[in-house]
């Protein structure tokens, strides 16, 4: 049981630190005054970005914070 607790303890780490990496290299979400019309998520910038450096950053963003999530979920039971 100490093996399991110290192996998540070291992926609670590992994933903390990576969350903090991962959103400090995206974009800022701030349309400015393009926001206000709301024809920003016609662009053709919007509909493929996903696709995009930004789009995978965001994706591997969801994905560390739901290994954090989990991790913390499980050390609590534990």
């Amino acid at each position: 049981m100490e093996t399991l607790r110290t192996i998540l303890t070291v992926i609670f780490v590992i994933s903390s630190f990576a969350i903090i990496v991962i959103v400090l290299m995206q974009e800022g979400k701030s349309t400015g005054l393009s926001g206000m019309t709301g024809e920003s998520e016609n662009t053709f910038w919007a509909q493929n970005k996903k696709n995009s450096l930004e789009g995978r950053i965001e994706g591997f963003t969801k994905l560390i914070a739901t290994i954090f999530m989990v991790s913390a979920l499980f050390l609590g039971v534990i």
